[in-house]
């Protein structure tokens, strides 16, 4: 029996990277697995892809109407979902004093925001099954960051914080809750980064010189890690967030 027999996966941002890996992960574990993405043209070729009839919607996860009509549907055609994996997100760099107001309810709509969203109509079906894992996607800057990455690393550390509040708020309904932390993953837009400069493989080598494993992660080893947390194995996980990054933070400053 495949660790996810009788589990409705919902994964948000599943059309790419780490997300489209997760989708992957649960499907080939038994689930019934659903994905939300913005692109719905990406989401559709995905879930073809990936087949085992998963299921790609449409949908914009800082909006609560089509957080609820996602909800909705997931569960008329699959069922209500007993894992959710709060993936989507977007990145962006803003100087502080620059940034505007609108750009900064936009943005934390969709990283920090969303994750709230989904979990608030997602927990009543877990509540009534009486079990439920949800896994927040954060990332290292959730712990330490460098300059240039005002907003993000905000709102990956509030999303760190809301996995502790979520977890004890869900907990004596049986619910789980659990963020992984990735670094350095090779994704669209990891990818993309180092394709602006001339000599890739130097860039690269010089973007993971601090991890102490000497390599980026591809987005299946997030997915492993993700998967774990939403399993069984993990029963007795909650309101803790993982560092999934090869050792990057173990090193010392300076």
């Amino acid at each position: 029996m495949a660790r996810f027999d009788g589990d409705v996966v919902l994964v948000t941002g599943g059309a790419r990277g780490i997300g489209r890996a997760t989708v992957e992960r649960f499907a080939v574990e038994g689930a019934r697995v659903a994905f939300c993405d913005v692109d719905e043209d990406v989401g559709a070729k995905t879930a073809a892809a990936i087949g085992h009839d998963v299921r790609s919607y449409r949908c914009d996860v800082g909006v609560e109407d089509e957080v609820a009509a996602l909800l909705s549907r997931c569960t008329a055609e699959l069922g209500p979902p007993t894992v959710l994996v709060n993936n989507a997100g977007v990145n962006a760099n803003f100087d502080l004093v620059e940034m505007t107001s609108d750009a900064w309810d936009t943005f934390f709509a969709v990283d920090l925001k969303a994750a709230w969203l989904t979990t608030k109509h997602t927990v009543p079906g877990m509540r009534a099954a009486g079990r439920g894992a949800i896994v927040n996607v954060s990332s290292i800057h959730g712990f330490t960051t460098i300059d240039g990455f005002f907003p993000y690393a905000a709102a990956k550390s509030g999303l760190i914080g809301l996995t502790r509040t979520m977890a004890l708020e869900l907990g004596p309904d049986g619910i789980r809750v659990n963020a992984v932390c990735p670094g350095f993953t090779r994704t669209r837009l990891v990818q993309a980064s180092i394709d602006l400069h001339a000599d890739r493989a130097t860039a690269e080598a010089a973007m993971v010189r601090g991890v102490a494993l000497g390599r980026m992660a591809e987005p299946a080893e997030l997915a492993a890690t993700i998967a774990f947390l939403a399993s069984d194995d993990a029963s007795y996980v909650t309101g803790t967030s993982l560092l999934v990054d090869g050792g990057l933070t173990a090193r010392r400053a300076g």
